[in-house]
């Protein structure tokens, strides 16, 4: 069969739904300043559809050291791979800013979160090691997985039981090839927006020898007391080996960047392929980034409001007779049963009857059957925003009932 003939007969379970589907349910062009109240197919909408945690994305602040380090640096520098021609002390200083901050002896810039945590996994292990995975995992980690020429076992979700069965498994297999075994959960999880169990996970350390990666993308800038995040919340920091989190997220810019102690840290600079043979992260990214963890570290009133409206939303959904799960963190899914077509028609009448702009999560990305609207509440959200929304959310709740959408609120 002719490679292309084969793609055209299968585009797969999203690409299927492009030609109908694309401009409006995925891909959406949402215009305007990036905030609460943003632009959508000619409506003003609220918007609960973007990483923007705590508000920085328009912070004059950040606005104006994100200009000011493009007229003065381009957009260019510094040109070439780091390890070659693309290092600055400014990179050094972000890294130490970094490791500081969550409580780790160093750190180490990558140019994308997806990117950087496939290629750390990659550099991590070889064919003798076992890696061990929470099910639930996001599609990077998962990804990074499938790169493992050895053993992967994946444990049911935040399922300790699992989770030990599995490393009885892993170390019957690292005991014959004299391999080592990595275990990887994240801090939040972006779709259940439940944490991971951190703490019980690191209590096996003393029954079974394994190193701890945790991708905390979501908890860092909003959980724990300093917000250096999930560790931080659960007070077992010190207790996870490498920890790994992205700046799209609280920080609202681009990059990421891995943390742990210093020879793991120079061992990784040294052999992540990603970012040995990729062109250096350009520098008005890292100082705009210094600038977000500065406002992070010395701004809490960000966190405060964030949470403020993190609880009145949530508390209200709940109120309302919806189901959010087990979510204790910001990330706010409401979940309901149905298929992709059900669930067009319901984004569609929260859009255009109700102004409310959220994602809509189908198959493949979680179980058929099921769908979920996932709302990110951010630091300026209004209560007014929060008002309509569980007003809008009322409102369907009828036709929710009665099947009018297909879709059956659980």
């Amino acid at each position: 069969m002719d490679l292309f003939e084969k793609i055209k007969a299968n585009p797969g379970p999203l690409g299927k739904w492009a030609e109908e589907a694309e401009g409006y349910y995925i891909f959406p062009r949402l215009t305007g300043e990036l905030g609460n109240r943003m632009t959508f197919n000619g409506k003003e909408v609220v918007c609960w559809s973007i990483n923007n945690y705590l508000g920085l994305a328009n912070h004059p602040e950040v606005r104006k050291v994100d200009a000011e380090a493009t007229r003065d640096w381009g957009l260019a520098y510094p040109m070439g791979a780091r390890m070659m021609s693309g290092n600055s002390t400014l990179h050094d200083q972000l890294e130490e800013q970094l490791a500081e901050f969550v409580q780790k002896e160093s750190a180490l810039l990558v140019n994308f979160g997806y990117q950087g945590i496939m290629s750390a996994i990659d550099a991590l292990l070889d064919r003798k090691d076992v890696v061990v995975y929470d099910a639930e995992s996001h599609a990077c980690i998962v990804d990074g997985v499938r790169m493992h020429l050895g053993k992967r076992f994946a444990f049911e979700h935040n399922n300790i039981e699992s989770l030990e069965k599995n490393l009885k498994r892993a170390q019957t297999i690292v005991d014959q090839t004299g391999g080592a075994i990595l275990v990887i959960s994240e801090g939040v999880f972006g779709m259940r927006g439940d944490q991971g169990k951190l703490r019980e996970i690191v209590a096996l350390k003393d029954k079974y020898n394994f190193r701890f990666l945790v991708d905390d993308a979501h908890g860092f800038g909003t959980l724990g007391k300093t917000g250096a995040g999930a560790g931080e919340e659960q007070n077992v920091q010190d207790e996870i080996d490498i920890y790994f989190s992205t700046f799209a997220k609280s920080m609202a810019s681009i990059g990421a960047f891995l943390a742990g102690d210093k020879y793991i840290m120079q061992y990784l600079k040294y052999n992540m392929r990603s970012q040995m043979f990729a062109k250096s992260l350009p520098m008005p990214l890292v100082v705009g980034n210094m600038k977000r963890l500065e406002l992070l570290r010395t701004q809490p009133e960000h966190k405060a409001n964030l949470w403020r409206n993190v609880n009145a939303l949530q508390s209200g959904l709940k109120e309302a007779g919806f189901d959010i799960g087990v979510t204790n963190t910001c990330v706010t899914p409401v979940y309901m049963e149905g298929d992709e077509r059900y669930a067009m028609a319901l984004v569609n009448d929260l859009r255009e009857n109700h102004g409310i702009f959220c994602s809509i999560v189908v198959y493949p990305v979680i179980p058929r059957g099921m769908v979920i609207l996932r709302l990110i509440p951010t630091a300026v959200h209004t209560q007014e925003d929060i008002d309509l929304t569980i007003k809008a959310f009322q409102a369907i709740k009828s036709k929710l009932q009665s099947g009018a959408y297909g879709v059956v609120a659980r």
